[in-house]
C-alpha cells in the first residue's frame, strides 16, 4: 500500500470513528414542552437553559424546545409527558402542581408572601428540597428541579366593576383555572368563581361569562384581554410560581458531571424567568392604559382588608390536606424575612 493510500485509509478511519463518537455524546436529549409561547418567560429561561447545557457539554447533551402546546395540550398532559419519559422538561403553576400534589396549593394560599424577595429567597432554601423529596417520594419519576416565575403576580382584573374592596368582589363572576383553592378563595369574597381553560378567556370576557379575572399584567397583555378589561387592581394575592420538573429517570441517567450543569442550568432558568416579568410589565402597565385601562394600587390599609377577609383560607387548607406544610412555609417565610430586615442592621 502506498503512502498516501494509507493515510488515506487512516484519515477515513479516524473520521468514522470521529462520526461514530459525536453520535454516542449526542445520544442524551433533553425535550422542553410547556403551553407558553416564544413571547413569555418560559422561552426566554428554556433558551438559556439550552445554551448552557448544550456548551457545557460540548454538545453532549442536546436541549430540543417545544412551546405553544406543541407537545402537550394543557398542565396536567404535560406532566404526565414528563411522567411517562415522552418529555424529559415541563413546567407547571401551582394549580397544575395541586392536581398530583394537592398539599402543593399551600404556594397558593393568598397574601403569603409579601414580595418576591421573599417569595424567592422560600423557593431557594430547604422549603423547596422538603417539597422534591415529598413528591419523589410519592411519584419517582417527577424531579422538582427550580421554582421560578411565570407571569408575576395574581391581581384581579375586571370589565365594568372596578375591585377596590373586598366588598367589590361580591357578586362578580371571576375567572378562575380548576383549583380548588382558588375558587375558594373567590367564594370567601363573595364572588362567583367560574373556571375557564385558558385558551376561552379571552371569548368568555368579551361574551360576559366571566365579568373578571385573577391574572398577572404580562399575561393579561400578552393575550389581548386589555380588549375588554378596563380595571385592574393591584393587590398581589398570589406569587405565580413556575415550578420547572425533569423526569426522575432522566436525572438518574446523568453522571455526576452532566447532573451539575443541568442544575445549574434549571438556576440560570429560574433567575431569567424571574426577571422577565419585572422587565416586561413595564410595556405591559403601559399598553393596559393606552387601551383605556385603569390601573389601581391598593394602600396597606385596603390590602390589610383583604388579607382580613381571607384569613380563613389557611383553615379551609389545614382542612382539606392538614397542618403540615402549612408549617412549614410559614416557618420558611419567618426566617426569609428576618433574613431580609437583617440586611437594614
Amino acid at each position: 500500500m502506498s503512502i498516501v493510500r494509507h493515510f488515506v485509509a487512516v484519515a477515513g478511519l479516524a473520521i468514522v470513528a470521529s462520526l461514530a463518537s459525536v453520535a454516542e455524546a449526542q445520544d442524551k436529549t433533553i425535550k422542553i414542552g410547556f403551553l407558553g409561547s416564544e413571547t413569555d418567560e418560559d422561552w426566554e429561561g428554556s433558551i438559556v437553559f439550552k445554551d448552557y447545557v448544550e456548551s457545557r457539554t460540548n454538545g453532549g447533551i442536546a436541549v430540543e424546545i417545544y412551546p405553544s402546546a406543541q407537545f402537550c395540550g394543557n398542565f396536567r398532559e404535560c406532566i404526565e409527558g414528563v411522567q411517562a419519559g415522552t418529555l424529559e422538561v415541563t413546567i407547571s403553576t401551582i394549580g397544575g402542581f395541586g392536581n398530583i400534589f394537592p398539599a402543593g396549593q399551600v404556594l397558593d394560599i393568598p397574601y403569603m408572601f409579601r414580595d418576591d424577595r421573599v417569595a424567592e429567597c422560600v423557593f431557594d432554601g430547604p422549603f423547596t428540597r422538603e417539597l422534591r423529596d415529598a413528591v419523589l417520594a410519592e411519584i419517582p419519576s417527577l424531579r422538582l428541579m427550580a421554582i421560578g416565575n411565570t407571569g408575576g403576580w395574581r391581581n384581579f382584573a375586571t370589565v365594568s366593576k372596578q375591585i377596590r374592596t373586598p366588598a367589590d368582589v361580591a357578586g362578580q363572576k371571576i375567572r378562575t383555572i380548576p383549583a380548588d383553592i382558588q375558587i375558594e378563595m373567590v367564594k370567601m369574597l363573595g364572588g362567583n368563581p367560574t373556571p375557564v381553560a385558558w385558551p376561552e378567556v379571552y371569548t368568555s370576557l368579551a361574551t360576559g361569562v366571566v365579568e373578571g379575572t385573577k391574572n398577572g399584567i404580562t399575561d393579561i397583555v400578552s393575550m389581548n384581554f386589555q380588549d375588554h378589561l378596563r380595571y385592574l387592581t393591584l393587590d398581589g394575592h398570589a406569587y405565580m410560581a413556575a415550578l420547572w420538573w425533569l423526569n426522575g429517570d432522566f436525572w438518574e441517567s446523568l453522571d455526576d458531571a452532566e447532573k451539575r450543569i443541568v442544575h445549574d442550568a434549571f438556576q440560570h432558568l429560574k433567575d431569567v424567568t424571574r426577571a422577565a416579568p419585572m422587565r416586561n410589565g413595564i410595556a405591559a402597565y403601559e399598553a393596559f392604559r393606552e387601551a383605556g385601562g385603569e390601573i389601581y394600587v391598593p394602600g396597606p390599609e385596603e390590602k390589610k382588608a383583604f388579607q382580613d377577609a381571607t384569613a380563613g383560607m389557611k383553615d379551609w387548607f389545614i382542612a382539606q390536606y392538614g397542618d403540615e406544610w402549612v408549617t412549614r412555609l410559614d416557618a420558611a417565610i419567618a426566617d426569609c424575612e428576618a433574613d431580609i430586615e437583617a440586611e437594614l442592621q
